[in-house]
């Protein structure tokens, strides 16, 4: 996946080729091509990912416990 710095690397590369040439316009058009792309690929950000990571991680805990109160439950049932 590209992160944002990947992202204005790749569009810094393209802006320092097309600097010196006709194709100057297109620059803006370049980067709103790429931009549109990659958002149309569904990426998130690292920020997002470690955000749900951590939500999952809590539910899982969450479960674990639930577990094992189930557990315990039955057990005295018995």
């Amino acid at each position: 996946m590209f992160s944002s710095d990947k992202l204005n690397e790749i569009s810094n590369k393209i802006k320092a080729v097309v600097k010196d040439s006709p194709l100057g316009d297109a620059e803006k058009n370049i980067h709103a091509l790429l931009k549109s792309v990659f958002t149309k690929m569904d990426l998130v950000t690292r920020e997002e990912f470690d955000v749900q990571a951590d939500v999952l991680r809590s539910t899982r805990e969450k479960l674990n416990a639930l577990e094992k109160q189930l557990v315990e439950i039955s057990k005295k049932q018995s």
